[in-house]
């Protein structure tokens, strides 16, 4: 069955920092493609004219990724502004007006989760969400009970497969090539799996604060903003099981079953960070208990991954700002040499790098010249010229191409976000207070505690892909 193309781009929180940092670039992006005709109507509450808020759009150019005079004067011909308060029935009446007529328009959400029930119940009223999407950012909730309300609410007013949950995340290249490299190469499926792998740790720091989002990030914290979502996705390509035919409804039942086999977490299983100056950002609470920093372990009781820990860790102003994935193998079953092991204890081990550029490597040793049976530790990179490159497109552009089109593939499911609050909703309250650590460190030294029984974590340094 075909599906039908959007005819119309609405989004609201147009005067917002997503439209600014995201929306506004990959809009001109696309329509430099010649991918992108149609009226694009910004929604905000903010007292802009029309005139300002091309304005801004053409300094959020200036300042992510430069102007395209062509591509803008196509983009300001077509943008249209609302303004309003999202309370108030009179704003999308005047959005049905602007629509003029559009069949099949596309709203996105770039406002405060707080709200998208708000927004999604007006549109209905107003009759805007009749054969329409809708793209919500995360994260989708703030625990279990309330994403199962917001999915209750999104689908009072649209059906599930015009509901688009978007994770920027998996639109990155580096992202969707670990989904492809794992199925697409048979000399993995025989390791991975219990029997081979040790542990995983995955890596995601940024080595800058809260900037001006202290107020946004008191109400969601590093376990809501990055942990539940990002990482999660992350595991699940990693974890899940072949899917049983080709598609990608397929991905989304083999995702959803890993997010399904993860046990609950317990206190003992999570550790919580604070840097040191959190508290004097601007909107946070001077005695703040909300995490900027997380590690934790899980478990995936599955048949494949039976004992198996995945070591998971995020934080701003950390040493670096990296994203990294490392499966630590088992060592050889004896040791026939004597430094068989380096001194870190991780002989064998595959690597991910994901940002700020990407690679995957295989690190093994590697006998030196000579008669004596001595080794040295060395990463053999797989993809050619290491995967390093600029993205054609940025995870916006696909992201939002593929919500015109309808198509769903790389967006959350309903059932897959509802598991995964699942298994971070026992910690959620019932934790330890935050631990401070220091800007630019690679966050509280109990986070060392917690991965002791494997070993250490892996501090990766973007200048060095191979350390």
């Amino acid at each position: 069955m075909n599906t039908p193309h959007s005819d119309a781009f609405v989004f609201f929180g147009a005067t917002g920092d997503l439209a600014y940092k995201k929306i506004f670039p990959a809009l001109q992006a696309m329509i430099r493609r010649n991918d992108f005709n149609v009226p694009i109507i910004g929604v905000a509450r903010s007292g802009w004219t029309l005139d300002q808020l091309r304005e801004h759009a053409r300094n959020s150019l200036e300042q992510h990724g430069g102007v395209d005079e062509t591509a803008f004067a196509k983009l300001a011909a077509q943008l249209q502004y609302v303004d309003g308060d999202y309370q108030d029935a009179a704003t999308f009446e005047q959005l049905k007006l602007a629509l003029n007529g559009a069949t099949h328009p596309l709203h996105y959400l770039a406002i405060h989760p707080g709200m998208f029930e708000t927004v999604v119940q007006a549109l209905a009223n107003s009759g805007c969400t009749q054969n329409a999407r809708v793209i919500v950012e995360k994260p989708f909730g703030r625990d279990l009970v309330t994403a199962h309300e917001l999915n209750r609410s999104l689908r009072s007013a649209f059906p599930e497969e015009s509901i688009f949950r978007i994770d920027h995340y998996l639109g990155k290249e580096a992202i969707m090539n670990i989904l492809y490299f794992r199925f697409a190469n048979s000399f993995l499926e025989p390791i991975w799996n219990r029997n081979h792998i040790d542990s995983v740790q995955i890596t995601l720091s940024e080595d800058f604060g809260v900037k001006e989002r202290g107020a946004f990030y008191e109400t969601t914290g590093c376990l809501r903003d990055v942990i539940q979502n990002h990482l999660f996705q992350i595991i699940a390509l990693l974890a899940m099981e072949p899917p049983a035919y080709r598609g990608y409804s397929a991905v989304h039942i083999q995702k959803t079953e890993v997010f399904r086999a993860m046990c609950a977490l317990k206190p003992d299983d999570l550790v919580r960070g604070q840097y040191i100056g959190y508290r004097e950002e601007q909107g946070v609470a001077a005695d703040s208990d909300v995490e900027t920093f997380c590690a934790l372990r899980l478990f995936i009781d599955s048949w494949r991954w039976a004992g198996v820990p995945w070591y998971l860790r995020s934080g701003k102003f950390m040493r670096e700002s990296v994203a990294e994935v490392l499966i630590q193998l088992k060592p050889p079953p004896s040791k026939l040499f004597a430094d068989s092991q380096p001194t870190d204890g991780r002989a064998n081990y595959l690597r991910f790098w994901l940002s700020p550029n990407s690679a995957i490597a295989l690190a093994a040793r590697v006998k030196r010249e000579g008669k004596e049976f001595v080794g040295d530790q060395h990463e053999l990179y797989l993809g050619g010229e290491r995967i390093i490159r600029q993205e054609s497109e940025t995870p916006y552009e696909r992201l939002l191409s593929d919500a015109m089109a309808g198509n769903n593939a790389l967006f959350a499911r309903e059932d897959a976000v509802e598991a995964a609050w699942a298994v971070i909703d026992p910690v959620l309250s019932s934790h330890s207070p935050v631990h401070l650590y220091q800007p630019y460190s690679w966050g509280p030294k109990e986070a060392d505690t917690l991965i002791a029984p494997n070993g250490s974590w892996h501090n990766p340094s973007p200048g060095r892909m191979g350390a």
